[in-house]
């Protein structure tokens, strides 16, 4: 059962009333809208919250149980986001692919869909029947929200993020930048230059922001009002199964994720390809993407057949089932803004092993995995095989690791955690609490 909001914060006699806007916000896909789903959804522990999201979202939600009009509103901006929609997937010329410039195509779209917003609860807000506005998606830190002046200037704290995304491309890599499509990134920074970006920043009462990249790029006359606070987090009923760290016989790795070049799945096999061919390590890759037949090719030129297993796309239960029997999770992503991926393994037991950039080399530390210097190609490659031979020479740190490494998800990256964590940004907001929050 979970605590009440008074439970958890006993000097507080009522639940805040909270606006969530989250246009992506979908419990049965991926990516961003789970991310805008998850939170939302555990935010009602502790406030009294109404989800504001768009349409193609709504049936989804319906079959949680959550009553439209009472619990939620869906907008329907499909007159705009559709055309934009299909526009973007023409322009990034492939699936998964072009990143950047679907954002850009979808920050054109978005401040319709916020003037909708504003059209049906404006007044409401204006009329004090919230306490507190929170837009969490888009969780891209270039998307404007064209209402927040709006929501301040009839006195309600406007709240933003966790805001994420727009990590640079490390040096070495450009050959996979262009196989990404992400062409547009070379000039991602004129996002500063958009109009209406110092005019959002400067209204929100509270940014919270899920890298401390994004942190950086927040001028200075705004950070007294940032947040960090990782944007990723784990559902403890989703991952319920427990890694053994069996240590006798070959160690097992695994692969999670779309098979797509800034993932490195390729510069694994490659560093990995000694091990797997002695004997001493397994491997079973999770995924599907454009590499697909290219490492098939790869695992047939290294004789790795025998010991590495191309699953392909997997259902949730399907992912837990397969990467349990793991020891090591193996994800040399070389661009990763969240890294979901990592905080999933580390729920499970499994003792993840990154390169040291961006999202997961903020998750992780030596006290619950491995993490490899970010460098060139041949560099990680050179040092992630180095690394998984120390690790398969002596294993023990293993069980250690994998304990640390359950016991921090639990404390700090469950929903539930990440939800309280933001009603003391609420309470803040609200003069509840005068010293400013700070969670890491």
């Amino acid at each position: 059962m979970s605590q009440s909001s008074s439970a958890i914060f006993p000097h507080l006699s009522s639940k805040p009333k909270v606006l969530v806007i989250a246009e992506a916000a979908n419990p049965e896909w991926v990516s961003v809208p789970l991310v805008g789903w998850s939170l939302a959804n555990a935010l009602r522990e502790v406030a009294d919250v109404h989800l504001v999201t768009q349409i193609r979202n709504r049936d989804a939600i319906l079959r949680t149980g959550l009553i439209e009009g009472k619990d939620f509103t869906a907008i329907n901006s499909e007159a705009v986001t559709r055309p934009m929609y299909q526009l973007g997937q023409i322009l990034s010329m492939g699936k998964g692919k072009g990143w950047t410039m679907r954002t850009a195509i979808a920050a054109i779209a978005y401040p319709y869909f916020e003037r909708l917003v504003w059209q049906k609860f404006g007044a409401a807000i204006k009329a004090g029947d919230y306490d507190i506005v929170h837009r969490i998606t888009p969780l891209s830190p270039t998307m404007n929200s064209p209402i927040a002046r709006r929501v301040t200037a009839a006195g309600v704290p406007f709240m933003m993020g966790p805001l994420n995304g727009g990590v640079p491309w490390p040096k070495g890599f450009d050959s996979e930048r262009r196989r990404e499509r992400e062409w547009l990134s070379y000039v991602r920074g004129a996002y500063k230059l958009m109009p209406g970006r110092n005019n959002t920043l400067k209204a929100a009462s509270a940014i919270l922001t899920g890298s401390h990249y994004t942190a950086s790029e927040i001028p200075i006359q705004y950070k007294e009002k940032c947040f960090y606070l990782p944007e990723n987090a784990i559902d403890p009923t989703r991952f319920n199964l427990i890694a053994k760290q069996d240590l006798e016989g070959p160690l097992h790795a695994c692969f999670i994720g779309r098979l797509v070049p800034y993932k490195g799945p390729d510069m694994l096999l490659e560093a990995a390809a000694g091990l797997i061919q002695s004997g001493k390590l397994t491997l079973d890759i999770i995924g599907d993407g454009p590499m697909i037949q290219t490492l098939r090719d790869q695992i047939v030129k290294l004789s790795l057949q025998k010991s590495v297993t191309l699953h392909g796309w997997q259902g949730h239960e399907e992912v837990q089932s397969i990467a349990v029997q793991s020891n090591l999770l193996t994800f040399p992503s070389i661009r990763e803004f969240g890294g979901g991926v990592v905080l999933e393994a580390m729920a499970l037991g499994v003792v993840p092993v990154i390169v040291d950039y961006a999202g997961p080399g903020e998750l992780v530390d030596d006290e619950v995995g491995y993490k490899i210097p970010i460098g060139s190609r041949a560099q990680i490659i050179a040092a992630y095989r180095s690394c998984l031979e120390d690790i398969v020479t002596d294993p023990s740190a293993l069980p250690r690791l994998s304990q640390n490494g359950q016991e921090r998800v639990r404390n700090r990256f469950t929903w539930a955690a990440k939800a309280r964590q933001i009603r003391q940004v609420y309470n803040w907001l609200m003069n509840e609490t005068k010293n400013k929050p700070d969670f890491f």
